[in-house]
């Protein structure tokens, strides 16, 4: 099936074990970051297309994130807080949310060591799950736009109905983060 290109085949008839390999190369790539997400992104889209692609590698990648945030919080904290830089650690202590929120859409910071800082970190499972969950869906949906080629998609109706989604959804992270903002300014004034 592989050789002759019937991907729909191949999905229909091994889904269990594709959506199992899928989910371990996410969870995988969140623990070590040996895995390029680009790559996890690319396969999820050529397996799923781009709206089943897109959400099922930000629901692996959420899933992921809780696995290894809870495992070394409850399982490896000891171990590795000794090897963190104590800076990074001080970064996620006073920032929280907005930290792990920032980091997951500026791909500068591996998404292994962001994990690894929320649970060694005294942020809360509830913050760091709300910041992922937003940040990755956010810098997916641009990740995913690279392997579709939607930028050189001649239809130009393609790419303005997708700019218009991303310009809504980024207006909606600016309200919620200015909202949340005022709420934090309130809370520390009070």
């Amino acid at each position: 099936m592989i050789k002759s290109g019937d991907i729909d085949s191949l999905v229909k008839e091994n889904i269990w074990l594709i959506l199992t390999m899928t989910l371990i190369a996410m969870v995988i790539q969140n623990t070590f970051t040996v895995i390029p997400l680009i790559l996890v992104i690319t396969i999820n889209y050529v397996l799923f297309g781009f709206v089943n692609g897109f959400i099922w590698s930000w629901f692996t990648s959420i899933i992921g994130s809780a696995i290894v945030f809870v495992s070394i919080r409850y399982l490896f904290r000891d171990w590795v807080t000794k090897k963190v830089d104590r800076s990074l650690l001080f970064k996620i202590e006073q920032k929280g949310f907005s930290f792990v929120f920032q980091s997951r859409i500026i791909p500068f910071i591996p998404t292994s060591l962001i994990n690894i800082l929320g649970g060694i970190s005294s942020i809360h499972f509830k913050s760091f799950m709300s910041a992922t969950s937003l940040g990755n869906f956010l810098y997916f949906f641009v990740m995913i736009l690279i392997p579709a080629g939607l930028i050189s998609i001649p239809s130009n109706e393609s790419i303005v109905i997708y700019a218009i989604l991303l310009s809504i959804l980024l207006i909606f992270f600016f309200r919620f983060i200015k909202r949340r903002r005022k709420a934090n300014k309130k809370l520390s004034g009070e």
